[in-house]
């Protein structure tokens, strides 16, 4: 079918939904909702079979859905209605939610319904959930829609039927401000606290005092040992502030200044660069890589062992990785490298694996230009740790999504297991960038020279059965979001005991020796960065512009052309 995906952003959702649909035959066309005129102009100038919104803030217009089957994903249960279900769910405690897929209707969210899926709702951030239990639920609903409307055949079923109850008694939410957002320091518990600041941690963060001004606060980790005067800051790590609670603690990685009137969009960085000169002198209270078991703190970056395998996780908030991040990750897996393991997994059990250099923090250095330039060659310094492993196997386990240089990291090990529900961007050039990280090296080698062509012109996402497809991935898990980790720990402790493994480290060693004889990795390295440096220190490159508008979320004025004119690919086999 003819699939138009109408949606205020291209976003994790909307980008799954768009790969996952092309797999399947569709060829997909993308609308960003910029304005009703614009939609309509795309609604004639495709002449879609479908119109599906995976992501949409706005209304369709009503000349529109009268006249075309427009499918409305909403991230909440069969009944559920407003514009803050997700923030409900958190809010409240909810333990299990859905996704449903309505017919637009004159009444908001009040449509048909063509298909209703459940999903968990585990103790995670809201945007964790988002791209993982709500993504998953979300795809399912996608596809039954999109499969009942293809048959030609089904009836989608009115809200208030005797079939859709009694589950679907309207519930409609009001939106959830930041009145229900704000934290009472002198008295909320610790537990109220994370709640508060997991339902807004991406967006739109909770809005409070510190140090005399209005900050947005994103994200938030229990503490269980340091006490402070509630409200207090007490401590700092890796960037973050340690604010006390009238029982405990609570770690914030990250804060944004409220936006002054008439003034420029703000955006997230890590608390203490935010801070800056503001912040008081605070303890700098290091944690140890392996944690003991019951403790409850923060740390973006974590080791454990078991047996014959160890587990370098990492988890930095939206993927991105700074400077200081990559230095401090390539110290650990370098710690990590000195264990008597055979195996060596990195990547984090849930979430992000990692969307490659820090925009946010060049984008509020005194010289973008220089902080590019560290920050990429950081990362390059970690992939060629990576590379010049060769005393162990070494496997990337993608829980979650992965962009730009963050997929490159992840084909640095000689193996890459994909959750089912990831979506991998292994492009650059949306920032206008060539790209580093040695790509031009390890993409071409597991997809081939026009494979690598294709995936950096094209610039569109892949999802996780395609990546296996064409070799980016070695294994596809299916699995849970949650259970994502106990299958990799599993299949990661059968890999150390296989009795292959220790050939494969050998020849892994000899194969190492000659690619390096042929084209040295620092040839590649170098021709990356020359590239790079060219466009980080040209004033007038496109980079400078395309990541202030990313870092302060700036709407386009039109929807991008690659965009528009969208895909349509067919599966030729499934993923393992």
């Amino acid at each position: 079918m003819d699939i138009l995906l109408v949606a205020s952003a291209f976003n994790s959702l909307t980008q799954r939904v768009f790969a996952e649909l092309g797999d399947r035959g569709h060829t997909v066309r993308v609308e960003l909702a910029l304005g009703d005129e614009a939609l309509r102009e795309a609604v004639r100038r495709t002449a879609p079979d479908l119109v599906v919104a995976p992501m949409l803030k706005t209304a369709i217009p009503a000349d529109i859905w009268s006249s075309h089957v427009c499918l409305i994903v909403h991230p909440g249960p069969l009944g559920d209605r407003g514009p803050s279900s997700l923030d409900w769910a958190v809010h409240t405690g909810a333990t299990d939610w859905g996704v449903t897929v309505l017919q637009a209707a004159r009444e908001m969210d009040g449509g048909d319904v063509w298909a209703t899926v459940p999903c968990p709702v585990p103790a995670v951030a809201k945007s964790d959930l988002y791209r993982n239990e709500i993504a998953d639920a979300a795809l399912e609903a996608v596809l039954l829609a999109v499969e009942r409307f293809a048959s030609g055949t089904y009836v989608p079923q009115p809200q208030d039927t005797p079939e859709t109850e009694p589950e679907a008694v309207a519930c409609v939410r009001p939106y959830f401000d930041q009145n229900l957002r704000r934290v009472d320091w002198a008295s909320d518990p610790t537990e109220t606290v994370v709640r508060k600041l997991r339902g807004a941690d991406s967006q739109p963060g909770v809005l409070d005092e510190l140090l005399e001004e209005e900050w947005y606060l994103h994200g938030g980790h229990a503490e269980d040992s340091l006490r402070g005067r509630p409200g207090e800051l007490i401590a700092t790590r890796y960037g973050a502030v340690c604010r006390a609670t009238v029982d405990g603690a609570v770690w914030i990685p990250e804060l944004r200044p409220r936006r002054k009137e008439g003034g420029p969009a703000t955006f997230k960085l890590p608390a203490v660069l935010a801070l800056g000169d503001r912040l008081p002198a605070l303890p700098e209270i290091d944690t140890p890589w392996e944690l003991p078991d019951g403790r409850r703190t923060w740390s973006d970056i974590r080791y454990r062992e078991a047996g014959a395998v160890g587990f370098l996780s990492f988890a930095f908030a939206g993927g991105a990785m700074s400077t200081e991040q990559c230095g401090r990750l390539l110290t650990a897996y370098r710690s990590a490298c000195a264990r008597p393991t055979s195996v060596l997994v990195l990547g984090g059990s849930r979430d992000f694996f990692s969307n490659g250099i820090h925009l946010n923090v060049i984008e509020a250095a005194d010289d973008p230009a220089r902080e590019s330039w560290e920050n990429i060659n950081a990362m390059d310094d970690l992939v060629e740790a990576l590379l010049t492993t060769t005393d162990r196997l070494l496997v990337s386990a993608l829980a979650g999504n992965a962009a730009a240089g963050g997929a490159m990291l992840a084909l640095a090990a000689d193996e890459v297991w994909c959750r089912s529900g990831a979506v991998l961007n292994p492009h650059y050039r949306l920032l206008g960038l060539y790209g580093s990280e040695y790509w031009t090296y390890t993409l071409p080698r597991r997809v081939g020279d026009e494979e690598a062509q294709r995936l950096t012109r094209r610039a569109l996402p892949v999802t996780a059965a395609r990546a296996h497809e064409i070799g980016l991935v070695d294994v596809v898990v299916d699995s849970t979001p949650q259970g994502f980790g106990a299958v990799v720990a599993d299949r990661a402790a059968r890999l150390a005991s296989a009795p292959a493994t220790r050939r494969r480290i050998g020849e892994k060693k000899a194969a190492r020796e000659r690619d390096e004889a042929v084209a040295p990795l620092s040839t590649y390295r170098e021709r990356e960065l020359a590239e790079m440096h060219r466009t980080f220190f040209d004033p007038g490159a496109p980079y400078h512009a395309l990541r202030a508008a990313f870092v302060r979320k700036t709407k386009p004025t039109s929807t991008p052309r690659h965009l528009k004119e969208g895909t349509s690919r067919v599966r030729t086999s499934g993923g393992a």
